[in-house]
């Protein structure tokens, strides 16, 4: 983490923002990690809420479950400053147009900040809004959905990031920070 001189002078720069969530019992983890640079290797700051009592999965809603959990995490981030939202999963489901839980936090947030889908899992019937990403030496793929950002861009921000893996690093520190 950084310093607090290094914090006072990150406070005006833009931030790229990721947001997971992870459930127990009764209880969900939503976690969100900041960072200037797609680039870098470890997070400006993570913010942390656990929220008792989130709505039960409905299958085909699965936003409904999943939206305000992030909502609330992202309460703890200034979102004036951010560049993009990083989601775990996608943005438009299908080559309709379709929403997915991305597509629901884009409009949530007044259209004014892009998201970015990074899915781990093919949906099918999605050929005109998906990008594959693959990073590292895997032979599997990212799947790609974005609005608010060109999709091409979004993917190759993506396969910027840092790691040598199919997931990169900050994602995969977000993935493990949500389960501890």
């Amino acid at each position: 983490m950084p310093s607090d001189q290094e914090c006072d002078q990150r406070r005006n720069e833009k931030m790229i923002i990721a947001v997971d969530v992870h459930y127990k019992a009764s209880a969900a983890k939503a976690v969100s990690i900041e960072f200037p640079d797609w680039e870098d290797e470890v997070p400006w700051k993570i913010n942390i809420v656990k929220i008792e009592g989130y709505t039960d999965y409905i299958p085909g809603e699965f936003y409904k479950r999943e939206l305000p959990c992030i909502m609330c995490v992202l309460e703890k981030s200034d979102l004036k400053q951010a560049e993009a939202i990083i989601i775990d999963g996608y943005v438009i489901l299908d080559d309709q147009g379709k929403p997915g839980l991305g597509g629901y936090l884009f409009q949530e947030l007044n259209k004014k900040i892009p998201v970015i889908g990074v899915a781990k899992t093919c949906f099918t019937g999605n050929k005109r809004h998906v990008v594959k990403v693959y990073r590292g030496n895997s032979g599997n793929p990212l799947f790609i959905t974005s609005l608010g950002m060109e999709l091409r861009e979004a993917a190759d921000l993506v396969r910027r990031m840092k790691g040598n893996f199919r997931i990169p690093l900050l994602l995969r520190k977000l993935d493990r920070e949500t389960k501890i």
